[in-house]
């Protein structure tokens, strides 16, 4: 386990090494957050702290972002991302797009700014998948082999998630940021299988505020809605051909190995019965068992 006080010190340090402005993406998940405060402590006004509203995240995310930390740029990117992921349906081709598109943008304020360094909250995990084929992180194997930044410097790059959490504790984060879930860089983009269309945005956006509203009371590791495909229902006797939601909520230490949780029952039919019921396009409701591995958290 890390020692907390000494990688801070070790962190604070290193980064005020850095020769001039800084960006930080900054999504206001627990690890870029982390990067955000070590990064102001240590450079101060010359960090300059980027939230990219891909309109993939959940529902009010941009808006408690935008609370949170009042002086981050707000980039309004929504059209960027539909566009560049319209027709692709392959998940590694999905984050590599991704990825492609996050460090364009990325540039396009670094240039207007005048800043030469990325600071990115990249974890040991995002490297392992990584590197090791599972999954091309956007951040990491995502990201395009050519880029203008000088240096892309990754504070964490060395931590589990569980120890991300301990510096978040231990440098006062709140504890809906230090206990946050994870949330993939990607957004729900990689909770869709296949093309993701606004369509499909909406509807597994509704349904991840639904389940998460049922199950985080059970102190999930990781909850949330993905959206499969289609199948055949019945709706006020009336055939319906409509969305299938999985979902999906597991128990886990540090991310890389993972057990789904043992829910009661009525719980999973009540979330269900809300699914259908108020998500008129959803016609089936499944809960998926499968541990980490042979699967991984995510669908994508």
């Amino acid at each position: 386990m890390v020692n907390v006080d000494k990688f801070i010190e070790k962190s604070i340090k290193e980064l005020k090494q850095i020769d001039g402005k800084a960006l930080l993406a900054l999504s206001g998940g627990v690890d870029s957050s982390v990067c955000y405060v070590l990064a102001k402590k240590a450079i101060g006004e010359l960090l300059v702290p980027v939230y990219l509203d891909t309109g993939l995240m959940r529902e009010g995310e941009t808006e408690r972002i935008k609370q949170l930390f009042p002086d981050v740029i707000v980039i309004e990117a929504e059209e960027r991302f539909m566009s560049s992921l319209k027709g692709v349906e392959d998940p590694e081709e999905k984050r590599k797009v991704f990825g492609e598109t996050y460090i364009r943008l990325l540039e396009d304020v670094a240039r207007k700014e005048k800043v030469e360094y990325l600071i990115q909250g990249t974890i040991y995990p995002d490297f392992i998948e990584s590197i090791g084929g599972i999954k091309s992180h956007h951040n990491v194997r995502g990201l395009p082999d050519v880029y203008e930044f000088k240096k892309i410097i990754e504070p964490l790059r060395e931590l589990y998630k569980d120890e991300v959490r301990e510096v978040a504790r231990a440098i006062g984060l709140p504890e809906e940021i230090s206990e946050r879930m994870p949330f993939p860089g990607p957004g729900l983009a990689v909770r869709i299988l296949g093309e993701v269309t606004k369509e499909k945005v909406e509807v597994v956006r509704k349904a991840t505020k639904i389940v998460e509203e049922e199950i985080i009371k059970y102190q999930p590791w990781q909850t949330y809605a993905a959206l499969l495909g289609k199948g055949t229902g019945v709706k006020g006797d009336v055939r319906v051909y409509g969305w299938i939601i999985a979902i999906r909520a597991v128990e886990s230490r540090d991310g890389m190995t993972a057990k789904a949780m043992e829910l009661p029952y009525d719980v999973l039919f009540k979330i269900q019965s809300r699914l259908t019921s108020e998500i008129p396009e959803v016609t089936r409701v499944v809960y998926d068992l499968t541990p980490k591995p042979p699967a991984t958290i995510e669908f994508e």
